[in-house]
């Protein structure tokens, strides 16, 4: 019998590097997640930040030329993922994703999530030019922060997409995140009986 495999959204991996629990009950339950008032709030600044950055020129990436794309959809079955970046800059040398976030500062799940659209990029876009960095633009600050596609990084992806599918393959909830301030907020709170309250 042939293993299943599974098709990921890049926001899942980015949840997963959160709280691997989130990835769980959003496989396992995937009908519980309310849309909560910090999602609303990020829809709606994603859509002003998308009409500012029409406006504005490259300067903040530190490319002087270059066309942008907005709402790229990718998908690559290699990696078994899909996602929507934010914005896409092509410049005569390079892809450069860019990912909005409605943050004050740059996580680790970010730039897994940021470091999976470049992949996808570098997977399926049509002219193969090389994608080295990206950045996350923090909406709050109004700063764009580069984040560099390191090979310890992408190490961390490939893992991390294995333990994703282990995840939706064996259904066992894993370990929650160490950083229990993460539970303080979380929606899925009311479903983890072992974390600090």
């Amino acid at each position: 019998m042939e293993a299943v495999t599974f098709t990921f959204r890049v926001i899942d991996l980015k949840q997963y590097v959160y709280c691997p629990r989130i990835l769980y009950y959003q496989t396992v339950l995937p009908e519980v997640r309310p849309l909560t008032y910090k999602m609303e709030a990020g829809l709606l600044a994603h859509t002003e930040v998308e009409g500012r950055e029409k406006r504005r020129s490259l300067r903040s990436y530190g490319v002087t030329a270059g066309e942008r794309t907005f709402n790229v959809p990718l998908y690559s079955a290699e990696l078994g993922l899909s996602g929507e970046l934010d914005m896409l800059i092509e410049t005569e040398t390079e892809l450069i994703p860019v990912d909005y976030k409605q943050a004050k500062q740059v996580g680790q799940h970010f730039k897994m999530q940021l470091l999976a659209y470049g992949r996808l990029l570098e997977l399926t876009h049509p002219s193969h030019k090389p994608v080295q960095r990206g950045f996350l633009y923090l909406i709050p600050t109004r700063k764009a922060e580069e984040v560099r596609f390191t090979k310890p990084l992408r190490r961390q992806l490939e893992q991390a997409l294995i333990a994703l599918n282990q995840i939706a393959r064996q259904q066992q909830m894993p370990e929650p995140t160490s950083q229990h301030g993460r539970c303080l907020d979380c929606e899925f709170r009311r479903f983890c009986n072992d974390t600090p309250s």
